[in-house]
């Protein structure tokens, strides 16, 4: 009996773990526009696309709907919602206030792994210098990633990871909301504040430099909306 609950249990494990693989890659596509309003997710599709059984599939579309970037109607199934400019603006608002809590507590502790930071802040100037987007991207998010890590909070991490940083990044960059040589410039003094342990600046600085891109969205919104009008 013991053996039989074990294998049950893996095999919910790595149920969860699959629906959960689905669920981040549509919303990625969702994100960063590859899957645009009005688009159809066909569970049998994506299912053979994950190689997968259609139960896993549907579970992540259920949780896509909960998350509002999806919608199911009878004879029309499920298609990709249009999601509103606010939306990502709030999740910036959000992600502003995570990593302001983890960094405070970090440098307090001296917890924040500076020397993985300072690799992270390299990597940025040099991709913003080259115009590498990817490579960009790839540091943006260690350097964060180990400022949200150092803050020792789990639950803290586990929100955060669910924002999904590196997408979004990726979908600003491609409006031009993100200029890489003037985002990449905003990460160094962060880094210099918590290598001085200086919690306060530290926190404040990366506070102002996520919640700035949250004010350009706003801006953004509220254009294309008297644009509407």
């Amino acid at each position: 009996m013991g053996e039989r609950v074990s294998g049950t249990a893996g095999a919910n494990e790595a149920r969860s773990s699959l629906r959960e693989e689905i669920r981040d890659a549509l919303l990625a596509r969702i994100l960063d526009g590859t899957l645009g309003p009005g688009d159809r997710l066909v569970e049998m599709h994506v299912a053979r696309e994950f190689r997968t059984s259609q139960a896993p599939v549907r579970e992540a579309l259920r949780e896509l709907e909960t998350m509002g970037y999806v919608a199911t109607a009878t004879y029309r199934g499920t298609r990709v919602r249009e999601i509103p400019r606010t939306e990502m603006r709030d999740a910036f608002r959000v992600r502003a206030l995570l990593e302001r809590e983890a960094v405070r507590t970090g440098t307090e502790t001296g917890s924040v792994d500076v020397a993985a930071l300072e690799a992270a802040v390299a990597g940025l100037e040099k991709a913003a210098a080259a115009g590498d987007v990817n490579a960009f991207v790839r540091h943006d998010e260690a350097f964060h990633r180990t400022l949200v890590a150092g803050g020792g909070n789990p639950v803290l991490a586990r929100h955060w990871d669910l924002l999904l940083v590196s997408t979004r990044i990726r979908a600003l960059i491609r409006t031009g909301i993100i200029d890489i040589h003037e985002t990449g410039n905003e990460h160094r003094p962060i880094l210099e504040a918590v290598a001085r342990g200086n919690s306060e600046v530290a926190g404040r600085l990366v506070h102002e430099h996520i919640d700035e891109l949250a004010d350009r969205m706003d801006t953004e919104a509220r254009a294309q909306a008297g644009e509407q009008s």
